[in-house]
């Protein structure tokens, strides 16, 4: 009995024991790899997104200790600013950011988002006002640093004060100028942990001294995807895009129009699917998208998988983009490029059933009973036979074709000569000839 006792106090020690590890164990001893060393410098795009992915992903599988991203920019997009915060943000493996000379506009998101922020000596933060700067811009990307603030333990009013000048913050920044701080004014503020002169310190301050770093910058993918991501090349890829879905709805699937449709959606979205902003959901829609318009070339339909494919695409293609106001213009940019390229080249292609469908394929000829407006001023001077009497208006015959047409105020019997002596617009006047 004693020593069932013994046995259960044993037990009980050593489950508390454990869970008490779990529990209080530092978030940077999580792992036991290498820290994995993020390289951001220059112009924030699709590129240093891509970068950051493809690290993030590394970083778990190998699980790394910590995530280091030294950050020197000015900024750059905003769209892959935010998919680079939301990457570090939902990353498991604890993260630092090492501000080297300086983090502004969206590198300070990117910053602000990490657990964790060292500063070089001489340093900056903030200094993030968008361009252009609209109330609708600054209202989004104040929310945005606010909240981000905010879930990292982070005063959001300094995050704010980086977007919106109109705030100013006290004893930094007033009302009317945007917020920058400097080294020391990040720590004082909370916005840094420490100062920090190189990498070692900061691992060092972190409890990763002696750790292994391995190291990542932008390879020639992550230049590619970053070009790919580029609005310029992104709107052309789409061009492209609509241009082929047009030319195979327009020529029943030759293939050709096809084939270059499906390299470019490749590159589109494998560029996004790279960077991080593109997923599931956006390509399986896209994929449906494509079947449906196939369905409807190939099967005696009414419109309807034409046109559910195509509403498929364009939602596609606007989740991809950021489903914001950016994105709507984009596509009705490349849309309208798309169109001009389609209707000069419509002629010299041929027509499919669906087509056919879309488009009205009788034709108004004279045989069917239908006459196109006519320049009645070749009739001037010209004389003809009345038809009928004209009191004054009535019908007469020129050079085989019937004309309606009024006298001058008399009445003109049947089977006379007259002549046409003025045209205004589709009123002929005419007189008769003695």
């Amino acid at each position: 009995m004693r020593y069932t006792v013994v046995n259960k106090i044993l037990f009980v020690l050593l489950v508390t024991l454990f869970f008490s590890f779990i529990v209080d164990r530092p978030a940077e001893a999580a792992g036991t790899g290498p820290v994995i060393s993020i390289a951001i410098k220059g112009e924030i795009n699709g590129g240093q997104a891509a970068l950051v992915h493809k690290a993030v992903a590394d970083a778990e599988s190998k699980q790394a200790q910590a995530i280091l991203m030294e950050i020197d920019t000015f900024g750059g997009l905003v769209d892959a600013a935010v998919s680079i915060r939301d990457m570090i943000i939902s990353s498991p493996v604890p993260t630092i950011c090492y501000i080297k000379n300086r983090a502004w506009s969206a590198g300070a998101l990117i910053a602000i988002s990490h657990k964790h922020i060292a500063i070089v000596p001489g340093g900056s933060i903030g200094a993030a006002e968008p361009i252009p700067t609209t109330e609708k811009t600054v209202a989004a990307l104040k929310a945005e640093f606010a909240a981000t603030a905010n879930k990292t333990g982070r005063n959001p009013q300094v995050a704010e004060a980086m977007v919106d000048k109109s705030l100013g913050f006290p004893g930094y920044a007033e009302p009317g100028q945007i917020l920058a701080l400097t080294d020391y004014q990040a720590t004082k503020v909370g916005f840094a942990d420490i100062v920090a002169s190189d990498r070692d310190a900061v691992l060092t301050h972190f409890g990763f001294a002696g750790s292994p770093v391995i190291e990542y910058s932008l390879g020639w993918q992550e230049k590619a995807a970053g070009w790919l991501a580029d609005p310029t090349v992104k709107s052309f890829l789409m061009s492209i895009i609509f241009l082929a879905v047009l030319t195979e709805i327009k020529t029943a699937g030759l293939g050709v129009a096809a084939l270059i449709g499906i390299l470019a959606a490749a590159l589109f979205f494998g560029s996004q699917w790279i960077t991080g902003i593109a997923g599931w959901l956006e390509i399986l829609l896209f994929l449906g998208g494509i079947l449906l318009v196939f369905l409807e070339l190939y099967t005696p339909g009414v419109g309807l998988f034409g046109i559910s494919g195509i509403i498929a695409i364009f939602a596609s293609l606007f989740l991809t983009l950021g489903a914001n106001a950016a994105a709507i213009n984009l596509l009705a940019i490349s849309l309208v490029i798309s169109i001009i390229v389609f209707l000069v080249l419509v002629k010299r292609l041929p027509s499919s059933k669906l087509w056919s469908k879309l488009i009205l394929n009788e034709s108004e000829t004279k045989s069917a009973g239908f006459s196109s407006s006519l320049d009645y001023s070749l009739y001037l001077d010209k004389t003809g036979i009345t038809l009928t009497g004209l009191r004054p208006a009535g019908t007469i015959i020129i050079d085989d074709n019937q004309l309606n047409v009024v006298s001058e105020g008399q009445y003109i019997a049947p089977n006379k000569l007259v002549k046409v002596v003025s045209i205004t617009g589709n009123r002929i006047v005419v007189r008769p000839v003695k």
